[in-house]
């Protein structure tokens, strides 16, 4: 009988989530996973096989939180304007930024990275996106407009990553506020 896990699985999940969220996939090492995990090479590899099958479930739990998070505010009964409560989850963007938080959207930099090449990866990327597609179209009820509200979504995600200023990211916000249907 082998011996008990040692440490929570959900909590090794949530350290996983920040280094990759830090270094990206590709740039997260080993020893970064195990140093931010707190495991042993022996303990990572036995409970979650090896580094994409660790990343594949932390992005089901990223979908499972900061996803459905949004998905929430999409979705939220306390604003009844869809609108409103659209503006309201892009403007959370830009004042991310201006708080310090620029590391973007886990989900968005999968998207630009290893989804490419990996269609397990990619497989997840595209379900957590569908969703969010689908929670813009609840609001717009347009499919058009939903494709362009996920585009926006994910590009001025990514585009926090990269050192933009908060106030770039305000002003893209106002320009997509003209285009309320």
């Amino acid at each position: 009988m082998g011996r008990p896990r040692e440490f929570d699985t959900e909590t090794a999940l949530t350290a996983a989530m920040d280094v990759f969220w830090e270094h990206g996939y590709e740039g997260a090492s080993l020893p970064d996973l195990l140093t931010g995990m707190g495991l042993t090479r022996g303990s990572l590899y036995k409970a979650f096989k090896d580094k994409k099958s660790l990343f594949l479930l932390v992005l089901e739990q990223y979908e499972d939180a900061a996803v459905d998070a949004a998905i929430a505010v999409l979705r939220g009964e306390t604003i009844p304007d869809g609108w409103t409560r659209l503006m309201h989850l892009m403007n959370s963007i830009p004042e991310a930024v201006a708080s310090g938080d620029n590391r973007g959207c886990l989900l968005c930099s999968a998207a630009a990275g290893p989804a490419f090449y990996d269609t397990e990866i990619a497989s997840q990327v595209h379900k957590s996106l569908k969703k969010m597609r689908t929670a813009f179209g609840e609001v717009t009820g347009d499919d058009a407009l939903s494709d362009l509200l996920l585009s926006q979504y994910v590009g001025m995600r990514i585009l926090s990553r990269s050192n933009i200023s908060a106030q770039s990211l305000r002003d893209s916000v106002a320009a997509l506020d003209r285009l309320k249907p």
